[in-house]
């Protein structure tokens, strides 16, 4: 004879694992997506130390849009749509426009993150293009101006 109540608990927990099945297959794709630079100066292997498409730069409109794509696909999942920070990383829009932000964003983005062994962030910079990196601070810069 079964039993009303070990079925409801079976129903209810056999539809928790479905869901949370459901959401780790959702996550998607965790790799680094490839980004096209098009239309932003080459700057080669040689890391400069400032944004060279901050304002007020020639390029900056075209980083912007660039950087937008780039950070949609690579940085959203952990660091919040629209650069808002929902709690799980920090939030890149307090991040200074200046020297000493662009220092900090070029040491996480070329190390990544790792703490007691787990990766929390990977070496970006060994999936993406100096210029890629530079346009998603652009945009993040960009995001900062509405805070």
């Amino acid at each position: 004879m079964v039993n009303k109540k070990n079925l409801a608990g079976l129903s209810a927990a056999t539809l928790l694992g479905v869901v949370l099945v459901g959401q780790a297959w959702a996550h998607g794709d965790v790799t680094p997506q490839a980004v096209a630079t098009e239309g932003l100066t080459a700057l080669g292997e040689e890391w400069v130390d400032e944004n060279p498409y901050r304002k007020p730069s020639a390029e900056y409109d075209k980083a912007v849009e660039i950087g937008s794509s780039a950070y949609t696909q690579n940085c959203a999942r952990c660091h919040g749509l629209e650069a808002i920070s929902g709690g799980i990383a920090p939030d890149l829009r307090e991040l200074e426009s200046d020297f000493d932000g662009d220092e900090w964003f070029q040491y996480r983005v070329r190390n990544g993150a790792v703490r007691d062994g787990a990766v929390y962030m990977p070496k970006m910079a060994d999936y993406l293009s100096q210029e890629a990196l530079w346009a998603i601070r652009s945009y993040v810069e960009s995001r900062r101006e509405e805070m």
